[in-house]
């Protein structure tokens, strides 16, 4: 936006206003919600305007968001999911299978130390040293590419997760996501290409981690219902 185009102050409290009127409406819908299921009923509607509510309170906080810092060069604390952040729930209301999809990224960020804690895997088994992947796992405190197969077959991925730093890496992002299935696979069924089926419109719930949300790398739990809206664990 131009000089010529600043947000006056009155655009500024116009937007606040707004924000406050949104944050009425989404505790009303809320409200509204809780008291049909109280009294037995199913709240479908209910649980539409909720969602509804919701995504105008996103709308009119992201609004608020930009003006005041094209304004006064200043932001607010809140972080607000927009109603886009995944897709409509389109799977089963009753889901009967699960698929649990996982992604951590990783820098090997001290080489030296992943290629010493690889052979010290391999020297304690020397005999465990075969050829994986393409590589000789007794190389592996000489080779990265090695080192990282030894460990990743030697730990689980929770463990690596919990020693990363032991192990010479440093957490990138990270995500899961739980999807309703319609059946359990077959065996072997799916191992040739396991992740082309995280369709994000079958997503249940999802758990994303980024030091995007804040300096403290704190969880942000993007739970969704069945209709696919936020569920009790979205933060904004």
């Amino acid at each position: 936006m131009s000089d010529a185009e600043q947000p006056t102050a009155a655009d500024v409290r116009a937007a606040a206003d707004a924000v406050k009127a949104a944050l009425d409406r989404h505790l009303d819908a809320v409200e509204r919600r809780a008291a049909a299921e109280a009294g037995g009923g199913t709240g479908a509607d209910h649980e539409t305007a909720v969602f509804a509510a919701f995504d105008a309170l996103a709308a009119a906080g992201e609004a608020y968001d930009e003006l005041l810092y094209e304004a006064y060069d200043e932001v607010t604390p809140f972080e607000i999911p927009g109603g886009d952040t995944m897709p409509d729930y389109t799977g089963p209301d009753e889901p009967r299978a699960l698929s649990v999809f996982a992604r951590r990224d990783y820098v090997v960020d001290e080489p030296q130390r992943l290629l010493a804690q690889a052979q010290r895997v391999t020297d304690l088994d020397p005999e465990s040293a075969v050829e994986r992947d393409g590589f000789d796992a007794a190389s592996a405190g000489h080779s990265v590419h090695a080192a990282l197969g030894v460990l990743f077959g030697e730990f689980e991925p929770d463990e690596i997760a919990t020693r990363h730093k032991e192990f010479g890496l440093e957490e990138g992002d990270a995500t899961l996501w739980v999807s309703a299935a319609d059946a359990p696979g077959e065996p072997g069924e799916w191992l040739a290409a396991p992740f082309d089926q995280a369709d994000p419109e079958r997503v249940i719930c999802r758990f994303d981690v980024s030091t995007v949300f804040d300096d403290e790398d704190l969880e942000l739990d993007l739970e969704r219902g069945p209709e696919g809206g936020p569920g009790a664990g979205t933060s904004y």
